[in-house]
């Protein structure tokens, strides 16, 4: 009788035990979520402001050195909401997002640069500068295309022989 009555106490003790683990473990995800959020928000709060420090810093130029500056803090936004993404999830879609707004944040700036130069030089200075934005673009979408294939042989490769040619 007493060796029943320890038995159902301790199953019921480790049911309640059990159950508190889950709900402490549930707790703890949710406060982990909430935490990657707020650091999101920060992230996004820091690339704001420096953005707007940047933008204001902008503002005491003139001409074409005001269209660079603007461009180049543009752009660095971009990268860093890009950045954001990848260090949020490590994808490559993600990396291919981050490499495109790399990309097209050079291209910006050098295109504004460009706008110093006149007729023939400023033509050739824009097609220099798409020719190798393009040219990154190309290189990210093969490394993107590499990382998604690399990954997917990795699980197909262990499920059977691999035929050589």
């Amino acid at each position: 009788m007493k060796l029943t009555v320890c038995s159902i106490t301790a199953c019921v003790s480790m049911a309640f035990g059990a159950a508190a683990l889950a709900q402490s473990s549930q707790q703890q995800q949710g406060m982990q979520q909430q935490g990657q959020r707020s650091g999101q928000d920060q992230q996004k709060q820091q690339t704001d402001q420096q953005y707007k420090a940047a933008m204001e810093k902008c503002r005491g130029m003139k001409d074409n050195g005001k269209e660079i500056c603007e461009a180049q803090a543009k752009g660095q936004r971009k990268v860093s909401e890009a950045q954001a993404k990848v260090q949020e999830r490590d994808t490559p879609k993600n990396q291919l997002e981050l490499a495109e707004a790399k990309a097209e944040a050079q291209y910006d700036v050098a295109k504004a640069k460009c706008g110093d130069q006149v007729g023939d030089k400023k033509d050739a200075c824009e097609k220099e500068a798409k020719a190798q934005r393009d040219q990154a673009k190309a290189q990210a979408k093969k490394q993107s295309q590499q990382a998604s294939t690399g990954s997917d042989q990795a699980g197909a490769g262990s499920s059977g022989p691999q035929q050589s040619k």
